[in-house]
């Protein structure tokens, strides 16, 4: 694939005082659209072009033809993240940090992505929407898209951030870069930590190739000689546990006047020889291998569903290879043999100019002093407490008094867990319910839910042990809701539960009678506190009567899994969302053909369902003008003539992962904005208990736009504009960042 992301020229100092003034002046004053009209731009006033025309019933057809792939859009927003790691403008340290996370997604993209490509058929059919897949599309052709961004990350990590982390003064130092005294700490290290957990295994009948977990470092060595039995068994396999640390820091006595680290890969490789005491080595390589892991079980049969993922969680680690990564020397004879081993095609190969593991280089980011690393590194920023909450009153009387939201990471997650922390503490607080997908593994609003269970109160919590790589911390805290007598679900059989809600049942006095009052907590994110400072989402309380007995009708379907009545304002999949979505969009399309006003801006992490896409392409080409913002990958083709011209796809890659969800439609004189959890994916779509909710307070809607919508419109810094080929083009301008401009709103950041 030829990348579109090139070392891109970045505003002069000048240019960026100037671009930083009207950040600060964009949320110094944030009317920055009509109250009447919520969301306009330019491109509402343009002419439509003659060649639009509405689509037929042969859409779909068209669309099939047109889409842009899958796989291919996933890498290019990896792309995206690797150019987080070009920019001069961002901390040294930072941009490490982004060659790190690009390698996590790489990592991610094979264990989930590829197996399907790889084997599909496997036992059981696991591809869930096979379609998602063109039938051009082969695993050599994605492992050759790939190979083109990992030997970029590479060339990034070698040739620009080695040399500038040195000029910084921190070394990563190789073996032949150590002096006497440095090799000499070396090589006690090694004899003290390293020699005596490792076990070379020379390979024959009796010892057959070892099994090698997903992603762990390892060794390959050809011996020559004879063994201690006189026999010539040639290949041995060194497993490096991962307990040893991978980056490993010299003392200041024999590195002064900088900071100095060796690789533990380094460490073996140089001490290598002394494994293998009267052989000589002709050649070695560290090795890793990437393995399928989707951790798959028939919930039909599983007669514990919780036992069944816990004991397949073992498994995982072991799954089907689907990616080897060598040392760039290694020799072909070595590489042969392991892809023999594992067996996996020539194109699975990764032949990698430096450690095999990019990510552990994460572990030299914490290790740097704090002193040295303040240049290099983001300005600590510390979200705000709400304006809009008092800390020292009873959010449930607030909440009386109408809605208020928070928009994180920009205002505190505090707000959430005192909100349950009141609940706990509160005697008139009867029941509390709540879902549970990714809260981490250590988490004190898990406490909360714990406590509150010790004290009597029903609580019931919805787990989703099928969180992708969460499985194992959701399994303990499932187990220890139950201990303490929570009413613990696990869903529904076949589907995730991402929908993010949290619902407090109070027995109030209201005109001299006891009445049960509903207070909710929903979320466009997870509940875990320390994504909710890295991650961008938008969380609304509510007291309103309707919307939460929608969410109390939720969680009784959820519990007894009986029939859901219409609910009166929540979007559920995978029942109504999708029949609702559909329908606004078409509302939209049917006011721009009567010639009315009709607009739709959507923020999401991932467009790929085609049925919304054929929606969006149909109201775009009856006249709507359409704006998408989406962080991931995204299928539908923008500014493609005669099909999606009105369409514009734009991606913001900043800071704070983008991670809310937020659809405004505008058709004729009716405007609604949604929140929701779930993206216009087919999985978040048919196969998730997802939900989307209406922002009913004007306030907060006009808020949401002004803050969530039209300043990732307006951005001239992190923003990424999508071409019709699929290549997105950094959309540079003198307008400001819109994640920095909220930064300088609500929080203590510095320029």
């Amino acid at each position: 694939m030829k990348s579109a992301i090139k070392q891109s020229n970045y505003p002069t100092p000048a240019a960026q005082a100037k671009r930083l003034k009207k950040t600060e002046a964009l949320h110094n004053e944030v009317k920055t659209v009509s109250k009447k009209k919520m969301i306009d731009r330019p491109f509402a006033q343009q002419k439509a072009s003659t060649t639009h025309k509405t689509l037929s019933m042969a859409a779909a057809d068209v669309t099939k033809s047109v889409l842009l792939n899958r796989e291919e859009a996933i890498l290019q927003f990896n792309y995206r993240v690797l150019a987080q790691a070009q920019r001069t403008d961002v901390p040294l340290l930072e941009r490490l940090r982004y060659l790190c996370i690009v390698s996590s997604n790489i990592d991610e993209f094979f264990e989930v992505r590829m197996p399907p490509l790889l084997f599909p058929v496997n036992g059981v059919n696991r591809v869930k929407n096979p379609s998602s897949v063109s039938s051009s599309q082969t695993f050599e052709q994605v492992c050759a898209l790939a190979q083109t961004l990992v030997e970029q990350q590479y060339a990034l990590y070698n040739d620009v951030l080695i040399p500038a982390l040195s000029k910084a003064g921190i070394e990563i130092l190789q073996h032949g870069e150590r002096n006497e005294a440095q090799r000499e700490w070396v090589a006690a290290f090694f004899q003290r930590e390293v020699r005596p957990l490792l076990i070379p295994i020379g390979l024959d009948p009796a010892h057959p190739f070892p099994q090698v977990a997903n992603k762990s470092l390892n060794f390959i060595v050809r011996l020559k000689g004879k063994d201690a039995f006189g026999r010539e068994n040639h290949i041995a396999i060194v497993k490096v546990p991962r307990i040893l640390p991978r980056v490993i820091r010299l003392p200041k006595k024999i590195a002064p006047g900088k900071q100095a680290f060796v690789l533990l890969s380094s460490v073996i490789r140089a001490h290598l020889f002394e494994l293998f005491p009267g052989r000589e080595i002709d050649g070695f390589s560290q090795f890793r291998v990437t393995r399928d892991s989707d951790l798959w079980v028939d919930e039909q049969e599983a007669g514990n569903l919780r036992q069944a993922l816990r004991s397949g969680l073992v498994q995982r680690h072991f799954g089907n290879a689907v990616r080897l990564e060598v040392a760039s020397a290694c020799p072909t004879e070595l590489s042969s043999f392991l892809l023999n081993q594992f067996k996996l095609p020539e194109q699975a190969l990764f032949k990698v100019h430096g450690p095999v593991n990019l990510v552990r280089l994460n572990a030299l980011i914490e290790a740097i002093d704090p002193s040295a690393a303040k240049e290099l590194l983001f300005s600590p920023y510390e979200p705000a407490w709400p304006r809009s909450v008092n800390p020292q009153l009873s959010l449930f009387e607030q909440l009386k008094q109408g809605d208020f939201m928070l928009h994180l990471p920009f205002e505190s997650f505090e707000p959430t867990l005192v909100f349950l922390r009141q609940a706990v503490a509160d005697p008139q607080v009867l029941a509390i319910k709540q879902t549970i997908y990714r809260a981490g593994s250590d988490s004190a609003l898990m406490e909360l839910l714990i406590q509150a269970a010790q004290r009597g109160k029903e609580v019931t919590v919805v787990v989703e042990l099928k969180a992708r790589f969460d499985e194992e911390a959701n399994i303990n805290w499932a187990e220890r809701l139950e201990q303490v007598g929570a009413q613990v679900v696990y869903g529904v059989v076949g589907l995730k539960t991402h929908a993010k809600m949290l619902l407090i049942t109070r027995r109030e006095s209201v005109k001299g009678s006891k009445q049960l009052m509903r207070y909710a907590h929903l979320s466009t994110g997870n509940y875990n506190p320390r994504t909710a400072r890295l991650y961008t989402d938008v969380a609304m309380f509510t007291a309103h009567p309707e919307i939460t007995a929608d969410v109390e009708q939720v969680f009784q379907h959820l519990a007894s899994q009986s029939k859901i009545q219409t609910l009166k304002h929540l979007w559920l999949a995978p029942f109504s969302l999708h029949k609702q979505l559909i329908e606004h969009i078409a509302a939209v399309r049917d006011a721009a053909r009567g010639k009315k006003p009709a607009r739709i801006v959507a923020k999401m992490n991932a467009l790929l369902d085609n049925s919304v896409i054929e929606a969006l392409v149909e109201a775009a080409c009856a006249g709507a003008d359409i704006d998408l913002i989406v962080r991931g990958a995204c299928t539908l083709p923008a500014g493609l003539k005669a099909y999606s011209e009105r369409i514009r796809v734009r991606s913001v890659i900043g800071r704070f992962l983008e991670h809310s969800r937020v659809f405004y439609f505008r058709a004729a004189k009716q405007e609604s904005l949604y929140l929701a959890s779930a993206d216009w994916m087919g999985r978040n779509i048919f196969r998730r208990i997802e939900i989307a909710w209406p922002v009913l307070d004007k306030n907060i809607r006009q808020r949401i736009i002004d803050e969530v919508l039209t300043p990732y419109l307006q951005d001239g810094v992190d923003a990424w504009q999508q071409h019709s080929d699929g290549n997105y083009i950094r959309a540079l301008s003198e307008q400001p960042s819109a994640q920095q401009a909220l930064m300088l709103r609500y929080g203590n950041a510095k320029s």
